[in-house]
């Protein structure tokens, strides 16, 4: 297939454009580099990548390459609570617009595998799992612009969305603001962490597996569109003090404490059911052990001034 990716050169992005390529797809590359990043320079020898630099919210550049494509993957983003919140304008023309824009070029025909969050379930019920069915409360700007924007995607038809778990692990545009990216680093850097309302629950998925997710919804298409989908680690619905335990489990010399004064500023706290998606055969391959593991070696490599989205 012919497969037009705005955004590739992102967190996600950078993991999922050489596995398209390896898997025999043409692939049109759009990213505004606006990071900086290198990534993506390892596949400019394979002459079934396309990159170009520029704007997913330019009409005239989406339009020229959208008619070329038989499915769109509109990675493009600012992603995450923090950012959103600074760029507000831009959070909306990038998540909202762009997307709207796409739905108004595309031909009926052409797929639409779209990443949302499941950020959007907001503050969940104690104990009780949220699945596609449980009701969007979406708390910050980031997850209010991702459900306005899923709804409008499935809505069009002929189209996926994917609600994604926090996403972890090493990709070739790394983030270090991830939650157990985060952790993990400090860990590794520091030894220590204050933990602010440490109860707070979600769900974590590894990056591979969310390209792995996009390609399970490229192959199965037929069967799974127009839904959405929860894609998390089933086992891994953990607290930010879960989580710690889990790290301190490499790192032994890791401390952590709670905050007895301040807050968190993102009130997200759910525990999340993939069992939707599971049953369309969909299992991740990497764990949030090897996961960790993966990133600890990877922390000998980088630092934090060199990548991050706040």
């Amino acid at each position: 297939m012919k497969i037009l990716v705005t955004g590739a050169a992102g967190y996600i992005g950078s993991m999922l454009v050489p596995k398209m390529l390896k898997n025999g797809h043409e692939v049109i590359a759009v990213d505004n580099f606006m990071y900086n990043q290198t990534s993506l320079l390892d596949c400019c020898g394979d002459k079934k990548l396309t990159v170009i630099r520029g704007d997913a919210r330019d009409k005239n550049l989406i339009s020229q390459w959208l008619k070329k494509a038989d499915a769109i993957f509109p990675l493009a983003c600012l992603t995450g609570a923090p950012i959103c919140k600074d760029y507000p304008l831009e959070a909306k023309t990038i998540i909202i617009d762009a997307i709207k824009m796409i739905l108004d070029l595309r031909s009926k025909d052409q797929i639409i595998i779209f990443p949302t969050t499941n950020s959007g379930y907001g503050i969940g019920e104690k104990g009780i799992f949220c699945t596609e069915k449980t009701p969007l409360r979406p708390v910050s700007l980031y997850g209010k612009l991702k459900v306005e924007i899923e709804n409008a995607i499935l809505a069009a038809g002929n189209s996926i969305a994917l609600r994604l778990a926090t996403a972890f692990g090493i990709s070739p545009r790394m983030r270090l603001d991830l939650l157990v990216n985060d952790f993990t680093y400090r860990a590794v850097s520091d030894r220590f962490i204050v933990l602010f309302e440490p109860h707070f629950k979600r769900n974590y998925i590894h990056v591979q597996d969310v390209a792995k997710a996009f390609f399970h919804c490229l192959n199965n298409f037929e069967n799974m569109k127009n839904e959405a989908y929860n894609v998390g680690l089933s086992d891994a619905n953990l607290s930010k003090w879960e989580l710690c335990e889990q790290i301190k489990k490499q790192l032994p010399e890791f401390y952590f404490v709670e905050a007895k004064v301040g807050e968190d500023i993102d009130k997200r706290d759910y525990v999340v059911s993939n069992e939707k998606i599971e049953k369309t055969g969909f299992r991740p391959g990497v764990s949030l052990q090897d996961g960790i593991a993966e990133l600890i070696k990877g922390y000998q490599i980088i630092k934090r001034n060199q990548f991050s989205n706040v």
